[in-house]
């Protein structure tokens, strides 16, 4: 049997750098504390989008062009390509936005045979 391996690198705002590593027998127990660890260390997603990375780039034309609507990702492909001059494939672009889900930057539902998108925007309380 093949040992499972999991492989984890981090930038936080400040520059530095953080590399976790899991060998072996890898459980959602041990996954879980390696991410109450980042947490204790206060290690933050970078909340600007880094347009030299494919996924910087479609969280930037969704934060651009679908702030408020719902959204496909056919729809994202077109604004894609329309911005950044370049083609890039559905599937890709789905993988993102499924991604983006996991991390709680989007909501998705299936509508028919699609997903649907939108953005999760976090209302502030003001005393």
């Amino acid at each position: 049997m093949k040992q499972k391996r999991i492989r984890i690198n981090l930038e936080d705002t400040e520059g530095a750098k953080f590399k976790f590593d899991i060998e072996g027998n890898v459980t959602k127990d041990k996954v879980l504390k390696l991410f109450e660890l980042m947490d204790l260390m206060n290690i933050e997603e970078e909340q600007t989008p880094d347009l030299d990375s494919v996924g910087g780039k479609i969280w930037n034309v969704v934060e651009n062009h679908f702030p408020a609507g719902k959204f496909t990702s056919s729809d994202v492909l077109e604004k894609y390509e329309d911005e950044y001059n370049e083609p890039i494939k559905l599937s890709i672009v789905s993988t993102y936005l499924a991604r983006f889900a996991s991390r709680n930057k989007i909501e998705r539902a299936r509508v028919g045979r699609e997903w649907s998108y939108q953005i999760i925007r976090i209302a502030q309380k003001h005393p």
